[in-house]
């Protein structure tokens, strides 16, 4: 099995209304997720496939929900504010955690049909959270 690996770059504001600790805070993180890909085969150019093609279908994804978007759960009070005041977000149902994110990634790009195999989602430079189905 041949895997190949891109990593994307993006930000994102969020708040876990249900941790005990300072993550029930609105809060922000620049993060890096990065892509496995795999194939039993290696196509006529000899790749798995173009890195460039994993990059421009998840980077459309990202630009257009994740990237400088704040991600909360559907029922996180502040919601209507924001509304309110016409700001950007991402209404989720399930807690916005760098699990959850990672997950939303890996199976937009496998509907793209990309053969995935797993998505690291890094929220800081010590930690990170992946998403892989058995």
């Amino acid at each position: 099995m041949f895997t190949i690996t891109k990593e994307v770059y993006f930000c994102y504001g969020h708040r876990l209304m249900n941790h005990s600790g300072k993550c029930r805070h609105l809060h922000g993180h620049s993060v890096k997720a990065a892509i496995s890909v795999a194939q039993e085969h290696l196509n006529d150019q000899g790749m798995v496939c173009d890195f460039s093609d994993i990059k421009q279908c998840v980077e459309g994804y990202v630009n257009e929900y994740l990237d400088h978007n704040f991600l909360l759960y559907k029922n996180d009070p502040i919601v209507p504010v924001l509304i309110e005041n016409k700001e950007r977000f991402l209404a989720l149902d399930e807690h916005p955690t760098a699990e959850v994110i990672s997950k939303m990634i890996y199976q937009f790009l496998k509907k793209s049909g990309f053969n995935v195999v797993e998505v690291v989602l890094w929220e800081t430079a010590s930690a990170y959270a992946s998403y892989k189905e058995s």
